[in-house]
């Protein structure tokens, strides 16, 4: 689907974004502002170093700051906005953080999308609802096949879990309220997405590898690595959000057939392992260097992950537009513009949706 194409279904459309405050949510707020959408976001405050604060994301969306474990917010927020798309970012996203808050992570991740189709269930009109989870939802046994979208759910620490009970309720829901065959009866179509792992400029979580890289460049330091040879299908961040959005596309004009689950991510032969991830990224800043620092006291990261895309590929139509060379490149120069230039963070920004949109 061509830039022009995307902006006449986006232009004026009501789209309700959980988890616009979030790094994810907050390069899906600015594509969805770039296309002409009617955003209002709901979500938790952003902290201080975060792209939402750089691009000044207050000012692309009406927004709503609340918790999604607060139903009734969250339900008046729905009913009063009557959004056309839905899509459900709002998610505690760390693999470590969850091993420390599992409780917090099942209640946010699982429940909070409990009450998003609760509330979906009480609106009145036509509605697109896409849940955004995550490749980590499959019981990986971490052999060398890609994963599909019907291989069986799992989940060995709490952050994959808690994803994975987040597809289960979307597909009972799915089942017991918006069954497909019904749609004429209840007007909603519900998805679920399933996103390699992305990177982008503008990520300043703790503990993740590319706010560790340029934090560490910055400051003159080794990058430290804790798993070196695992695998993952790295993606730049607008590879992803353009799929969800090409999905909602879809579902608009096919809304009973595209009510199921989707991959997306790179191509199979695409998966790099974190130290060659590492390595391009230094490579792409100019400056840098690393070090393994691997501890049998580490909680358990799956080791190798690859997704197969081929059913977004063949029923939607969509396709990487960059490999994982050009998105760590394109990554690195976000972080090089703005940190190192002074560049302004949304300008970046909007410079690499545009130039994603434009390629062919």
């Amino acid at each position: 689907m061509n830039l022009q194409e995307l902006q006449n279904f986006y232009s004026g459309k009501k789209v309700l974004l959980t988890g616009h405050t979030g790094f994810k949510g907050s390069w899906m707020l600015t594509l969805l502002h770039y296309l002409g959408a009617d955003i209002k976001g709901y979500a938790l405050e952003a902290p201080d170093a975060s792209l939402y604060n750089s691009i000044q994301g207050h000012k692309l969306c009406q927004s709503v700051i609340a918790d999604i474990r607060d139903k009734a917010s969250l339900h008046k927020v729905v009913l009063d906005f009557e959004p056309e798309i839905i899509f459900h970012m709002a998610a505690q996203p760390l693999v470590l953080e969850a091993y420390e808050q599992p409780a917090y992570t099942y209640e946010v991740n699982a429940m909070g999308t409990v009450y998003v189709l609760e509330a979906l269930q009480a609106l009145k009109g036509r509605c697109s609802l896409i849940n955004i989870t995550t490749d980590k939802v499959y019981d990986n046994k971490e052999w060398i096949y890609p994963y599909r979208e019907n291989d069986p759910l799992g989940g060995y620490d709490p952050y994959s879990a808690s994803k994975a009970c987040s597809e289960l309720i979307s597909a009972s829901f799915r089942n017991s309220f918006f069954n497909p065959s019904q749609y004429a009866q209840h007007l909603k179509s519900v998805a679920t997405v399933r996103a390699g792992n992305v990177i982008g400029g503008g990520d300043w979580a703790d503990k993740r590898i590319i706010p560790d890289i340029v934090r560490a460049i910055s400051r003159q330091e080794e990058v430290v690595l804790r798993n070196p040879a695992a695998v993952r299908p790295w993606q730049h961040v607008l590879e992803a959000v353009y799929g969800y959005l090409l999905l909602a596309c879809r579902m608009d004009s096919n809304p009973e057939a595209l009510a199921q689950a989707f991959n997306f991510g790179p191509l199979y032969d695409e998966a790099v392992s974190v130290e060659q991830l590492v390595q391009l990224s230094i490579d792409a800043w100019g400056q840098g260097s690393y070090s393994v620092q691997q501890s049998a006291q580490q909680p358990h990261e799956a080791k190798l992950l690859r997704l197969d895309c081929s059913k977004a590929v063949d029923e939607l139509k969509w396709k990487p537009r960059w490999n994982a060379t050009a998105a760590i490149q394109q990554t690195m120069h976000w972080y090089k513009s703005v940190v190192a230039d002074q560049q302004p963070a949304i300008k970046v920004t909007i410079e690499q949706i545009d130039a994603y949109l434009t390629q062919d």
